[in-house]
């Protein structure tokens, strides 16, 4: 059985992922945490919620930003 892999890009960064990989799996595996980011995906911001259903495609591109709290 061949696994397919599509190169993306994380943050400007090429990245290979599996071509069955979600952007909430992709997230997962970098060590995110969902709750503290804002996601944007091929110049759209996605709603976390919608995450796991969003498969990551050949060139692909995502910009995720750590939201930090300050006081």
């Amino acid at each position: 059985m061949n696994i397919l892999y599509n190169t993306i890009f994380v943050n400007g960064e090429a990245f290979n992922c599996s071509s069955t990989m979600s952007i909430y799996d992709l997230l997962i595996y970098l060590g995110f945490d969902i709750n503290s980011i804002v996601v944007e995906h091929n110049s759209k911001l996605i709603n976390t919620s919608k995450l796991p259903t969003i498969i990551l495609l050949n060139r692909d591109k995502l910009e995720i930003v750590t939201i930090v709290g300050g006081g």
